[in-house]
């Protein structure tokens, strides 16, 4: 198995979900950090949602408050969040182009 450290930059999310992590079948990835930054001059909410292989999606955390031109470590102090195969880890927030997402993740193939 091969181990490949990556990370992700989603800019300007709102409140359509966003795919920030993906696997396939032949894939598996470990999360070690998660940042999300406010980039509004006021308060937003955002959620991270963890989606398995049926669909089914559950709240990995949910409408926490961000306040303006702020930054949340989601994953971070040696937390980690897996991503089983063919999951994806989406982010979603209360007001359009609010959120910019840093993820760093290990993928495991």
């Amino acid at each position: 198995m091969a181990t490949i450290f990556k990370n992700k930059v989603i800019n300007n999310v709102g409140t359509q979900p966003i795919d920030i992590i993906e696997t396939n079948s032949a894939t598996r990835a470990t999360v070690i950090g998660l940042s999300l930054t406010n980039l509004t001059d006021s308060f937003v909410y955002v959620s991270v949602l963890l989606k398995d292989d049926t669909s089914v999606t559950g709240h990995y955390i949910k409408d926490t408050l961000l306040p303006a031109n702020t930054s949340l470590r989601v994953v971070a102090t040696g937390e980690k969040l897996i991503v089983a195969p063919d999951n994806c880890v989406q982010v979603v927030a209360s007001t359009d182009d609010a959120v910019d997402a840093v993820a760093s993740y290990v993928e495991i193939v």
